[in-house]
């Protein structure tokens, strides 16, 4: 468990620091465009790509500890095996819901 937690802590401050490296590459400014359009388009694309991440990492997290569960339950009483599938189909909508955000963050004018 603290293996798992640990893992955890540095996948997320690995996700922070890149997100920081990233934000020096949102100032620059290009000939067609006015810096405020160009530092619009770097924080959508920031924010996009940590809206699909974050949401990915956590169901992918999640999809850990519900199929090592859901697997075991299995093993105990085969008739839990379409129960425990509803419940991983929860846990994998969690990582669509962050696509779908990523889509609307994108599509926004």
């Amino acid at each position: 468990m603290e293996k798992m937690n640990g893992r955890i802590t540095i996948s997320l401050l690995v996700v922070l620091l890149i997100s920081i490296g990233l934000t020096d590459l949102v100032g620059q400014a290009f000939a067609q465009e006015s810096p405020a359009a160009g530092g619009e388009v770097g924080f959508k694309l920031i924010g996009a790509g940590m809206a699909f991440g974050l949401a990915a990492l956590g169901a992918g997290i999640g999809l850990g500890f519900v199929g090592a569960a859901g697997l075991a339950a299995i093993s105990d009483n085969p008739k839990m095996q379409s129960r425990v599938f509803i419940i991983v189909g929860m846990v994998e909508s969690i990582a669509i819901y962050g696509i779908v955000m990523m889509f609307i963050i994108l599509g926004q004018a």
